[in-house]
């Protein structure tokens, strides 16, 4: 158990106001926030997962999904348990929301000390640590520490998340974080019926990275009937050209899972359409995932088209950039290349 960052003790009362993600929560005492990880004590929020590692894995930095990122380098991948948000089609949803689903008193996990993490990454030859699996903002306290002590070592510090911050705990993390994968997930409506959240904060969040200096892509998991329409990555699309044309926008294949077993799996067409979207949008850098094999996993160049980062899975077959640019017309491609 932690005391938490980002609360205050309400007036006359032993209620406080959690100000770590977009949520907001107001809570009484004894209770603990829509995440079910941070609770109220006597006027007190503590973080009930600090040091709690549900999973810890060495993991090729194209999974998290980052592919202008040290791109061919491994990242140690860490998360407690817990999410602010309830995503119906959650592929982590044994980890993300066990807290809501169980009684659940924190002591869940390996108890593992920032030090260790840090000490682990390097013994992994590992050039990143990821914060992932579940919402790292709902172990921030945590996570912050780690990424101090990993920034001391030279280790850079990646988030992966769902972007479901406040400009406070954003504020945070921003001076140690190097690279944060953000899902934008759908409209307004769909945060509200399929994840438990709103579209707003999401996209606030990708804004602030991005003006601060942290390396942005964005993910969308396109899940048929729902979040898959012209419409709707017509304008994820131009959103995230209005942010930057630079930032990689990652299209994913849905899987039935969780509680979202009555749609179908994202066919090959679909990816391919959202592709095309996105580069009709002028986005520079497009990608398909969860599809092995497809052409869109690869990087091209924005200027000359040549292929620069040949993909398969996670597995970088070939890259020739050369200190960021194309070698063939020498065109900048943007991106942390070492």
């Amino acid at each position: 158990m932690k005391k938490a960052l980002l609360f205050n003790k309400l007036k006359d009362t032993n209620e406080v106001l959690c100000g770590m993600c977009a949520h907001r929560c107001k809570i009484p005492e004894g209770s603990r926030g829509q995440c079910a990880v941070r609770e109220n004590r006597g006027g007190t929020l503590y973080c009930l997962v600090y040091g709690r590692l549900c999973a810890s894995h060495i993991d090729p930095i194209e999974k998290k999904p980052l592919f202008h990122f040290l791109p061919g380098s491994d990242s140690l991948s860490i998360a407690s348990v817990g999410c602010n948000l309830f995503c119906l089609h959650c592929q982590n949803s044994s980890i993300s929301q066990y807290p809501k689903e169980h009684d659940f008193d924190g002591a869940i996990g390996e108890d593992v000390s920032p030090a260790n993490v840090v000490a682990g990454a390097i013994a992994g030859g590992c050039k990143s640590i990821s914060y992932t699996y579940t919402e790292p903002t709902i172990f921030m306290e945590y996570a912050l520490d780690c990424a101090i002590l990993a920034q001391e070592k030279g280790i850079r510090n990646v988030f992966v998340s769902n972007g479901y911050m406040t400009a406070q705990s954003a504020g945070l993390i921003i001076p140690c974080l190097d690279a944060d994968n953000i899902d934008l997930k759908g409209d307004d409506e769909f945060y509200k019926k399929v994840c438990g959240g709103r579209e707003k904060p999401v996209k606030d969040t990708i804004i602030l990275m991005k003006e601060r200096g942290v390396w942005v892509e964005v993910t969308t998991l396109l899940i048929p009937g729902l979040n898959d329409s012209d419409e709707q990555l017509k304008l994820i699309a131009g959103f995230i050209k209005s942010v930057d044309a630079s930032i990689p926008w990652h299209v994913t294949g849905f899987r039935p899972q969780y509680k979202l077993l009555d749609r179908p799996s994202t066919s090959p067409e679909t990816l391919k359409r959202a592709y095309e979207i996105g580069r009709e949008a002028g986005l520079k850098y497009v990608y398909e995932g969860n599809r092995p094999g497809s052409r869109g996993e690869n990087t091209y160049c924005p200027s000359c088209k040549a292929l620069l980062i040949e993909r398969y899975g996670f597995t970088v077959r070939s890259n020739i950039i050369s200190d960021g640019r194309c070698p063939k017309c020498e065109a900048t491609t943007d991106g942390v290349w070492q």
